[in-house]
């Protein structure tokens, strides 16, 4: 069983990048935000136990994101290749998915940082719109409906969530950087962090990890 983490603040391309890789190499893509909305609509134990914290607008706690991870990779198979993107999140995380991994005789192989100016990823971020009918992604920039506010599918209006203007965006990158310093600083020590230019195409970043993923063969 091979492991490997995306790291990244909000906008670095983390989902985008992952899928990519996903789709040319043997790592399963585990998104522990898609795993929850799953769990949830499965109505599975625990994701009604998420949901409860959910609902209350509360945090999922750590223990309950682990249960959810265990039970995929035990669903699909602990002999596989898996690529966990935005988890862990916090140290305790960290340190539950080293304990659960060891529980499969695994071990963390890497840690891929998706490393982005600042200024770019407020650029990415604020500048996204979405469609309100059918969730549809936008980009004024990188990728602009063909009417400016109606989305290309479904002829919906689009708009800027709230937590994606510029100064919300701004927070939200300081709480990243705050969150994320002790991991990074773990992860580095370990001698497993690869810092890794995420500042271009999402498929100049996967060939960038490519590369790195292919030298472990």
């Amino acid at each position: 069983m091979k492991t490997i983490l995306l790291l990244g603040a909000p906008g670095a391309g983390k989902g985008t990048v992952a899928a990519r890789l996903a789709a040319t190499t043997p790592y399963r893509h585990v998104s522990t935000g898609d795993m929850l909305r799953e769990a949830v609509k499965a109505g599975s134990p625990v994701g009604l136990e998420a949901r409860a914290f959910m609902e209350r607008g509360d945090l999922v706690p750590d223990e309950v994101i682990l249960r959810i991870v265990r039970e995929r990779i035990e669903r699909e198979g602990a002999s596989g290749a898996y690529m966990f993107d935005g988890f862990p999140r916090t140290r305790a995380q960290a340190d539950g998915l080293d304990a659960m991994l060891a529980s499969f005789g695994a071990k963390l192989n890497g840690v891929f940082l998706l490393v982005v100016p600042r200024e770019v990823l407020i650029s990415r971020i604020a500048g996204r719109r979405v469609c309100r009918q059918c969730g549809a992604v936008y980009h004024v920039v990188n990728m602009p409906t063909r009417v400016e506010g109606v989305c290309d599918r479904c002829g919906g209006p689009t708009y800027q969530r709230p937590d994606d203007n510029e100064a919300t965006v701004a927070n939200r990158l300081d709480v990243y950087e705050r969150q994320t310093r002790e991991l990074i600083d773990l992860y580095r020590a370990r001698g497993i962090l690869h810092e890794v230019d995420a500042a271009g195409s999402p498929e100049a970043t996967r060939d960038r990890i490519a590369q790195v993923l292919a030298a472990w063969v």
